[in-house]
């Protein structure tokens, strides 16, 4: 979330220990994103000095952690699991969700309206609310974007929506649950058309609007849905794993649901978010916002599910196995004639 600074690039207030309440309260009014950043020491993509090669190593929470994100989904490691079920989306096809979107320096990012979007389902333990989604890319539509991987294939870009356990009033207390995120990863893919889809035109349409870190504008109240953006997504399809937010604090607090079948935008779509966004740098110089993704963490000892019946695929090898037996004995006792 898997939010910039809020994030798994985007929620970025984050939770402290020996922090008063109030002020991780304030660290989350005033944070742009989502993944918990630190007040003291800004993080980055571009630069050596803040980039995520030191996210581990400087005070940045819980980058070093065992449970970090993004991963690299190895789908031959990938295990079936029965409780991973149909989701729930509701208020996905509402078009009036969506509030303001802003260049926070990190990513582009859109609000969404309170309370507009929720998910239950798909082995989630609880109800979530959705707060925003955000956007991770490289530079340019023939480069590497995503954060997430699949067979070490990184797509042009990600899409993230993070949400919270819908009992929880504020990011800061969602961040003291080991699962008081969940976050949905949607790929996309690049396709030699223009302008296609129609809803991504839409979108992408704004971002002249917010070429520069800190601009915001509200969003047109018969706008977009969720649907609109995800065409061509097989929502059953999707791949789960525990993680943490993508950016500092990477707080360990996030339920990963990535979805296996990615979204066709046009190149041209693609390249107008490497090409047309700006941030000021940490030597005060202002350049093209490019390849803002975290690369890839061990997976150490987790394992990434899908839905399935584990039982299924093991009745179907016990009854091959007899049948293989039976078929190599019959062409050894015709050899033998």
């Amino acid at each position: 979330m898997p939010a910039e600074r809020l994030s798994c690039a985007p929620l970025r207030a984050g939770h402290l220990r020996g922090v008063t309440a109030a002020a991780l309260l304030l660290v989350a009014a005033l944070a742009p994103t989502l993944p918990g950043a630190s007040s003291t020491v800004e993080w980055c993509y571009q630069d050596s000095s803040c980039n995520d090669t030191v996210w581990a190593t400087t005070p940045f929470g819980y980058c070093n952690g065992t449970r970090q994100s993004p991963v690299n989904i190895v789908t031959a490691n990938v295990q079936p699991n029965a409780s991973l079920t149909g989701f729930t989306f509701s208020g996905f096809s509402n078009h009036s969700i969506m509030s303001k979107i802003s260049n926070n320096g990190h990513t582009v990012q859109m609000d969404l309206q309170a309370g507009s979007i929720s998910v239950v389902g798909g082995g989630l333990p609880a109800t979530y609310k959705a707060l925003q989604f955000h956007l991770h890319w490289g530079n340019g539509s023939k480069a590497p974007g995503s954060e997430h991987t699949v067979d070490s294939k990184r797509y042009p870009m990600e899409l993230h929506l993070v949400t919270i356990k819908t009992i929880y009033n504020n990011l800061s207390e969602a961040l003291n649950d080991p699962e008081g995120l969940a976050a949905f990863g949607f790929f996309i893919e690049g396709e030699n058309t223009t302008n296609l889809p129609a809803s991504w035109a839409m979108l992408t349409s704004y971002l002249p609007n917010i070429s520069y870190e800190g601009n915001t504008v509200n969003f047109s109240s018969s706008g977009l849905s969720m649907d609109d953006l995800l065409p061509g997504v097989n929502r059953t399809r999707y791949y789960r794993y525990l993680g943490s937010l993508t950016t500092p604090l990477c707080n360990e607090v996030v339920t990963w649901t990535v979805f296996q079948d990615p979204v066709n935008v046009s190149n041209n779509l693609i390249d107008l978010f490497s090409s047309s966004l700006y941030f000021t740098n940490v030597h005060n110089v202002t350049e093209k916002i490019t390849d803002v993704y975290r690369n890839v963490q061990k997976l150490n000892n987790r394992v990434i599910t899908t839905p399935g019946n584990p039982n299924k695929s093991a009745s179907s090898r016990s009854v091959a196995t007899p049948a293989l037996l039976c078929f190599v004995l019959l062409v050894f006792l015709l050899l033998l004639q």
